[in-house]
C-alpha cells in the first residue's frame, strides 16, 4: 500500500513538473514574441478606415514607428460614410496612452510593398492625450491602395524584364548573338586576343618613342611649339580686341561698321533694281527683246561659223584651201627675205638723186 502511494506521488510530481515546464515555456514564448510585458495593462481605442487592406488581428500598432500595442479586432462598422466602413480596434498600452494626443492620425502602413500591414499613428501636437475608448481619426487609405497597386504593376514589369533577361541569357549560353559567339566561338575569341596583342604592341611602340605618334607624345619640342603657337594666337586675339589691324578695326571701328552697313544697303538696292529690270544687267535678265536679239545674234554667228567651216568667204578659204595657205606662206617668206636684205644693205634700196633743171 505504501509502495502504491509513493508511485502515485511520483507520478503526481512528474505531472506537476511537466505542467510547470509547459507554463514556463509558454511564458518564455510569449515574452519572446510579444513587445509588451506579461502583466501590461491596455486600453482600447478605435479608428475607422475605408478599406482594411488585409490588416490582420494582432498586427502591430505603432506610434511614429514605435510599437505601442496591437490590433485586437477588424470588423465592419455598419456605416456607409466614406472612410468609416471598417472599424479597427486598437489595444494600446496604458504607458503609451498619454503620449498620443487627441489630434493624432492613424493610417495603414507596410514594411514593404508585400509586407505585413500595421497601423501607424502619427503623433499630433495637442496637449490633451487620447482617453480609453476614444476614436483616433484616420487618413484616407485610397492613396495607400494606389501605392500597393503601383507596387504590383512594378513587380509585374520586373517579372517581364527578368523573363526577357532569362531568354537573353539562354541565347548567350547556346552561342547566339555577338556575346554568345564571343563566349562559345574559339575563333572569335582568338581574334579578340590577337587584337588585344596588337593593341599592346602599339602601346609599347608609343611608350618607346618610336614612330610618329611616339615622338608626338614624348617630344618636348612639340609641346614647346604648341605653347608658342597658343601664345601667338593669344597675342593675335588681344590685338583684335584692341582694334589692331584690319580685322581689329572691323570689330572695333564703328565708322567701318557703318560703311559696311551702307555698302550692304547699296548692294541690296542694286539687286532690287536688277530684279526690277533696271540698267543693263537688269534688262539682260528681265527684257525679252534683249533675249531675242541675243538669240538672233547667236543664230547669225552660228550661220557664219557654218560658212567658214564649209570654206565660204576669205576666212573659210584660208581655213580649207591649201593653195591659199601656201601662197600666203610664200608671200610671208618673201617679205621676210626682203626685210632681211633691207636690214643688211639699206643703201641698195635708198638712193638720192639730185637734178638741176
Amino acid at each position: 500500500m505504501a509502495l502504491q502511494t509513493k508511485k502515485r506521488w511520483a507520478q503526481l510530481k512528474v505531472g506537476l513538473l511537466a505542467i510547470s515546464s509547459l507554463c514556463i515555456l509558454a511564458a518564455l514564448i510569449f515574452l519572446m514574441t510579444s513587445s509588451t510585458g506579461f502583466f501590461t495593462k491596455r486600453s482600447k481605442v478605435y479608428t475607422f478606415l475605408d478599406d482594411s487592406a488585409a490588416v490582420a488581428v494582432s498586427a502591430p500598432v505603432r506610434l511614429n514607428g514605435i510599437t505601442v500595442g496591437k490590433v485586437s479586432d477588424v470588423s465592419l462598422s455598419g456605416s456607409n460614410q466614406p472612410n468609416r466602413i471598417v472599424r479597427v480596434t486598437l489595444d494600446v498600452d496604458n504607458n503609451f496612452l498619454p503620449s498620443i494626443p487627441v489630434d493624432s492620425q492613424a493610417a495603414l502602413a507596410a514594411e514593404n510593398l508585400l509586407g505585413t500591414k500595421y497601423i501607424n499613428i502619427k503623433k499630433g501636437r495637442s496637449a490633451t492625450p487620447v482617453s480609453p475608448g476614444a476614436e483616433i481619426k484616420s487618413l484616407d487609405t485610397r492613396e495607400f491602395d494606389d501605392v500597393v497597386q503601383q507596387g504590383y504593376s512594378t513587380l509585374a514589369s520586373l517579372n517581364g524584364i527578368f523573363k526577357k533577361l532569362d531568354g537573353i541569357l539562354d541565347a548567350i549560353q547556346v552561342g547566339h548573338g555577338t556575346i554568345g559567339k564571343l563566349l562559345s566561338n574559339d575563333e572569335l575569341y582568338n581574334k579578340v586576343i590577337g587584337i588585344t596583342d596588337e593593341t599592346r604592341r602599339v602601346i609599347a611602340a608609343l611608350d618607346s618613342q618610336e614612330g610618329t605618334l611616339g615622338k608626338l607624345m614624348h617630344d618636348d619640342s612639340l609641346y614647346t611649339d604648341l605653347r608658342g603657337t597658343l601664345a601667338r594666337v593669344n597675342t593675335l586675339a588681344d590685338g583684335l580686341q584692341q582694334g589692331d589691324g584690319t580685322l581689329g578695326k572691323l570689330l572695333k571701328d564703328p565708322a567701318l561698321y557703318e560703311d559696311t552697313r551702307a555698302t550692304i544697303a547699296d548692294v541690296r538696292q542694286m539687286l532690287a533694281g536688277i530684279n526690277q529690270g533696271q540698267g543693263t544687267v537688269g534688262k539682260l535678265l528681265k527684257s525679252d527683246d534683249l533675249h531675242n536679239q541675243l538669240q538672233a545674234t547667236m543664230g547669225r554667228l552660228d550661220m557664219l561659223l557654218d560658212k567658214v567651216n564649209n570654206g565660204q568667204g576669205t576666212i573659210g578659204q584660208l581655213l580649207v584651201n591649201p593653195s591659199l595657205y601656201q601662197n600666203l606662206d610664200s608671200t610671208t617668206r618673201e617679205i621676210n627675205g626682203l626685210m632681211k636684205d633691207f636690214r643688211a644693205n639699206p643703201k641698195k634700196f635708198l638712193r638720192i638723186k639730185l637734178a638741176i633743171f
